[in-house]
Formats: C-alpha cells, sequence, structure tokens
C-alpha cells in the first residue's frame, strides 16, 4: 500500500474534489407526445419508447 511522502495543500485537495459533483437529470422531448420525459426510457404519458407502443395506456 502507499504510503503519502509529502502533505498536500488543503487547495490541491479541493481542486480535485471540485470536479465531483451531481449533475441534474438531463430531459428529452418525446417524439409522440411531445412531453418531457428522461432519456432512454418509455414515455409515462404516452407509453412510447422509440417510435414503438411498449406499454398500453388508456389514453
Amino acid at each position: 500500500m502507499g504510503v503519502q511522502q509529502h502533505r498536500h495543500s488543503k487547495s490541491r485537495s479541493r481542486k480535485r474534489r471540485a470536479q465531483q459533483k451531481l449533475s441534474s437529470p438531463q430531459f428529452t422531448e418525446c417524439p409522440q407526445c411531445h412531453e418531457v420525459k428522461m432519456p432512454h426510457r418509455v414515455c409515462p404519458a404516452c407509453g412510447y419508447y422509440k417510435s414503438k407502443e411498449v406499454i398500453a395506456t388508456g389514453v
């Protein structure tokens, strides 16, 4: 296991940790019903995924 040779300053550690943030979820528009949905998921409004009906909705 590695042993620390020199102390890292606070700013050096914090600069590295500044990149480890969570990103907000991205949303896209459904091509069928034009509702907002998460990408690569079935549209909860119309039930379509990649132009095919996957879930039959009662609409």
